[in-house]
C-alpha cells in the first residue's frame, strides 16, 4: 500500500517540469515528486498549520543541494490561484474537492493555469465507501472542514471532460484503509480510544512501512472492488 494516492508514473514528470499540488495538505503529494523527479514542485494550501507541517517533513529527508528541481509550499486558495495562464506541466488535486462547496471553480483555475497538452490527475472519495461513512456517522461529514458532498465518479468525469480536458485512465487506491473509516465513523464518539480502531490504525502503519507482499497484493487486488479513492488522469487540450 502507498502513501501516495496519484500515479506518479502516469503524469510524464520531466527535468524542469512545473508540478503544482492543490490543497497539498502536510505535503506527501509534493515531497514524493520532489525526491522522484527533478521537476519544480509547488504545493499550495489554505492551512497555514499543515503548510509548516509539511516544510517541516520536508526538511526531515537528507537532499543535497545540487539536486535538480525544487519543492516550495505557500498559502492559497484555489478559487483564485496567484499564478499566470499556462504556468504547470502537471496538476494533482487529491482528496481535495469533496471539502469545496463550490468545486466547478477550483477546475477552471485548474484549466487556466495547466499548460495546453498539460496533465491533471484528481482524486476523490469512492461512492459506495464514502456513502457507508455517512451513514455511520453524521459527524463525519457535518464536522468544520469536512466534506460536503459524495461523487459520483461518472459525473465528475463528465464535468471535467466538458471543460475540453481529454480523459485518459482511471484506477483506485486504498482500499486497506475503508475498514479503518469504517470503524471509526462507526465509534465516532471515542474512536481514537476505541480497541478496534487503534488495531487497525497500528496494522495500517505497519503495512506502510513493512510493505509486505501479501497486503500489497491484497490492496491491489481489492482496490476495483473497493478502493476507498477513485482516481482520474486529463489533458488538457
Amino acid at each position: 500500500m502507498s502513501l501516495e494516492t496519484i500515479d506518479f508514473d502516469r503524469l510524464n514528470i520531466r527535468p524542469g517540469d512545473r508540478l503544482l499540488d492543490l490543497g497539498c495538505g502536510e505535503g506527501r503529494h509534493s515531497i514524493s515528486a520532489h525526491l522522484h523527479s527533478d521537476a519544480d514542485i509547488v504545493g499550495l494550501d489554505l492551512g497555514l498549520p499543515d503548510l509548516r507541517i509539511a516544510k517541516g517533513r520536508l526538511a526531515d529527508f537528507p537532499i543535497a543541494d545540487s539536486k535538480p528541481g525544487t519543492c516550495s509550499f505557500i498559502q492559497g486558495t484555489g478559487h483564485a490561484l496567484p499564478f499566470a495562464d499556462n504556468t504547470f506541466d502537471q496538476v494533482i488535486c487529491s482528496e481535495v474537492l469533496e471539502h469545496i462547496p463550490d468545486y466547478p471553480s477550483f477546475l477552471r483555475e485548474i484549466k487556466r493555469v495547466l499548460k495546453p497538452g498539460g496533465l491533471f490527475a484528481v482524486s476523490v472519495p469512492r461512492y459506495l465507501p464514502e456513502w457507508v461513512c455517512w451513514q455511520l456517522s453524521d459527524a463525519y461529514h457535518e464536522v468544520a472542514g469536512g466534506h460536503v458532498r459524495i461523487f459520483k465518479a461518472n459525473a465528475l468525469r463528465q464535468r471535467i471532460q466538458s471543460m475540453g480536458m481529454k480523459f485518459l485512465a482511471r484506477h483506485w487506491a486504498h482500499s486497506l484503509h475503508v475498514p479503518y473509516w469504517w470503524l471509526k465513523c462507526l465509534f465516532w464518539d471515542n474512536a481514537d480510544e476505541h480497541f478496534l480502531v487503534q488495531q487497525y490504525h497500528r496494522f495500517l502503519v505497519w503495512d506502510l512501512m513493512q510493505r509486505p507482499w501479501l497486503t500489497q497484493t491484497l490492496d491491489r487486488l481489492l482496490n476495483p472492488l473497493l478502493g476507498k479513492s477513485v482516481v482520474m488522469y486529463f489533458r488538457q487540450s
